[in-house]
């Protein structure tokens, strides 16, 4: 069986750029400034999701640590990763690659930029007056990295049941 890149050339040239844009988007967005955060006026602290990662591993908060790492880092870039070899490779149904795919496809639904924004609106009211907080482009490049990987996988997706 042909890959789905040797089967529908153009469109897998474009998924393909797409893909890499995704990875650099996810880059710039786990690194840059997310958030800065004001406290009664004298003390700024700006806030990017690797900060955020760092701070909590070396505040030996675990599971906060795991669960935002896990989501936030390594999900995403194995989530492209694995489009880019779906993409690429050949594969039957059924496959190993094939059931990722279908799994991809299912939890894409439930990415965690929604979780991160909720987290985000409850950091803020939480502190209500005592700070004040200014949304960064980061949060706009991670969320269009997530829309992007999203979007990808579905395309994907809806090549491989034209193939089949």
């Amino acid at each position: 069986m042909k890959s789905l890149i040797k089967l529908f050339p153009r469109q897998g040239i474009i998924i393909n750029l797409l893909l890499l844009l995704a990875l650099a988007t996810l880059i710039i967005g786990v690194t840059a400034p997310l958030l800065t955060l004001e406290k009664m006026y004298f003390f700024e602290n700006t806030i990017s999701l690797f900060s955020t990662i760092t701070s909590l591993f070396a505040q030996k908060e675990w599971f906060l640590f795991i669960v935002i790492a896990l989501f936030s880092l390594c999900v995403p870039v194995i989530k492209i990763a694995s489009l880019v070899l779906i993409l690429n490779l050949e594969y039957d149904k059924g496959s190993f690659l094939d059931k990722t795919l279908h799994v991809i496809e299912l939890i894409g639904k439930w990415s965690m930029l929604d979780v991160f924004v909720v987290a985000l609106l409850l950091v803020s009211v939480k502190l209500g007056v005592l700070a004040k907080v200014d949304v960064h482009y980061g949060l706009t490049v991670f969320a269009a990295s997530v829309l992007l990987t999203m979007a990808l996988s579905f395309w994907i997706h809806r090549l491989s049941l034209k193939r089949d």
